[in-house]
C-alpha cells in the first residue's frame, strides 16, 4: 500500500494552498482563526469565488459543475481549504441534496437547482430530525398527504441548522402513514417562504443562535418537489447521510487549531514563564499530534485503497476516522480552555460586544471565543452518526465481533 503522493498531487496541492493563500477575504481568514462567528455574507461571498474558479462542487459530476478529480485530489483540496483556514462550501447544499437531486432527482429539477446550489444562490437547510425522530430517523411524524398537484405538509422539525437564512429545505415526510416506517417516507424539497412554514430559533449553550425548530402548518407544496417516486425517501435519506459523512474526520481543521493552540499558549504564561514552555502541557500537545498523525495515517490508507480501485463499497475504516477525529477536535478545545484559564468563562464577552455594552474588557482578546468553541463541539460526537454507532461498526466490520 503505496501512501505517498504522486508528484502531480503534489502539484495540485501546491494549486489549491496558492489558490487559498490569494483568493481567502482576509476578514473571513481572520474570523476562521480567531474563531469568531462567520455571518451569511461571508460564506455566500467565499463559495462564490469558488465558483467562479470551478472548485465549489468539485465532487459533483463534470456536467454540473464538478472538476472531475480524483478522491485523493478531493482530499488534498479539502485538506488545503481546512488548514488556511477558508469556511467549506455550505453542506446541507453542496454535500447533501445536491447529490440527492444528482442520483435521483428528474431533468427539470437537476436544472433548476443545481446551478442555484453551486453558487449559493439558494440557501438550503436539512429537515430530517424531529423532537421523537433524531437517532431512530425512521420515525419521523411530519405527514405530506397528497391532494391534487400538491401535497399538503404539517408537522415539526428540530436541529434545523441555519434555518433562518434558508431559502429551502429538503425534508423527510411520511406519504403512507400505514406502511412500515421506512417504507412510508418521502424525500420532499420546500420553499421556505411558502405560507405555513414558521422559523423558531434555539438559543445554544454557547450563546449563538446556529440551530431552529421549524413548522408546517398546512403548507402547499407542489408535488413536482417531491425528488424521485413516492415513498421511496428512505433510500435517499441513507443516500445523503453517507455523503455527509464523507471528509467528517476534519483532520485540517485539527492541524489548523493546533497551529492557532500553539501561539496562544507561547502568549498565555504559567508562573513566570509562557504557558508553551511548560513540559507537561507540551507533552499533551504532543499525544494530540501523535493520534492526528495516526489518523491521517488511517485516511491515506483509505484513500489508497480508492487510488487503487480496491472495493468499491464503503471503508469501514471511515467509522475510525469518524470517531477519533471527533474525539481530538474536543480534545484540542480543551487545550485551548487550559490556556485561557479563567478567561475562558462562559459568560466572557469578546471586546467589541463589551464596548456596545459599556463594560471594561476582561482579559485577552483571543480568549473569549474559546468556550463557546468547546461548548459547540460536544457536538461532533454526535452528528454524522454517534461515536458508539460507530464503536458497533468497527467492532463488527473490522473486529469481527
Amino acid at each position: 500500500m503505496d501512501l505517498r503522493f504522486t508528484p502531480e498531487e503534489i502539484a495540485f496541492r501546491d494549486e489549491a494552498r496558492a489558490f487559498m493563500q490569494k483568493a481567502l477575504p482576509a476578514p473571513i481568514r481572520d474570523k476562521m482563526i480567531e474563531g469568531r462567528r462567520l455571518v451569511k455574507d461571508d460564506l455566500v461571498t467565499w463559495q462564490r469565488i469558488l465558483n467562479a474558479k470551478g472548485w465549489a462542487v468539485p465532487h459533483w459530476p463534470v456536467q454540473w459543475g464538478g472538476a472531475g478529480w480524483s478522491a485523493v485530489e478531493l482530499y488534498l483540496f479539502r485538506d488545503e481549504m481546512q488548514q488556511a483556514p477558508a469556511p467549506e462550501p455550505l453542506p446541507f447544499g453542496v454535500n447533501m441534496v445536491g447529490p440527492v437531486i444528482i442520483a435521483f432527482g428528474n431533468d427539470a429539477q437537476k436544472k433548476r437547482f443545481l446551478p442555484r446550489i453551486a453558487n449559493l444562490d439558494d440557501w438550503w437547510c436539512q429537515g430530517f430530525s424531529e423532537p421523537e425522530a433524531g437517532s431512530d430517523l425512521a420515525a419521523v411524524k411530519t405527514t405530506a398527504r397528497r391532494g391534487g398537484d400538491h401535497y399538503i405538509v404539517n408537522g415539526q422539525k428540530t436541529w434545523t441548522t441555519l434555518a433562518q437564512y434558508a431559502d429551502w429545505i429538503f425534508c423527510l415526510v411520511r406519504t403512507d402513514p400505514s406502511a412500515k416506517k421506512q417504507q412510508g417516507i418521502s424525500f420532499l424539497l420546500i420553499d421556505m417562504k411558502t405560507p405555513g412554514v414558521t422559523v423558531r430559533p434555539i438559543q445554544t449553550f454557547d450563546g449563538g443562535h446556529e440551530i431552529n425548530e421549524v413548522f408546517f402548518d398546512d403548507v402547499r407544496v407542489p408535488a413536482e418537489n417531491l425528488v424521485g417516486e413516492e415513498n421511496k425517501g428512505w433510500d435517499y435519506a441513507k443516500f445523503l447521510l453517507g455523503n455527509e459523512r464523507s471528509g467528517i474526520a476534519r483532520i485540517g481543521i485539527s492541524k489548523a487549531r493546533l497551529r492557532r493552540l500553539k501561539e496562544l499558549a507561547a502568549l498565555a504564561t504559567s508562573g513566570d514563564k509562557p504557558l508553551i514552555a511548560d513540559e507537561r502541557f507540551r507533552m499533551k500537545i504532543a499525544a494530540i499530534e501523535v493520534e492526528l498523525k495516526a489518523l491521517e495515517m488511517t485516511q491515506l490508507r483509505v484513500l489508497s485503497r480508492e487510488r487503487n480501485g480496491h472495493d468499491s463499497k464503503p471503508d469501514p475504516a471511515s467509522s475510525i476516522l469518524k470517531l477519533k477525529g471527533s474525539e481530538l477536535q474536543q480534545a484540542i478545545s480543551e487545550l485551548l480552555l487550559e490556556v485561557a484559564g479563567p478567561y475562558a468563562l462562559p459568560d466572557q464577552m469578546p471586546h467589541d460586544e463589551a464596548e456596545r455594552w459599556n463594560e471594561p474588557p476582561v482579559g485577552p482578546e483571543w480568549a473569549a471565543t474559546l468556550a463557546p468553541h468547546y461548548f459547540n463541539w460536544r457536538k461532533a460526537s454526535i452528528y454524522g452518526g454517534s461515536n458508539e454507532i460507530q464503536k458497533n461498526i468497527i467492532a463488527k466490520a473490522i473486529l469481527g465481533l
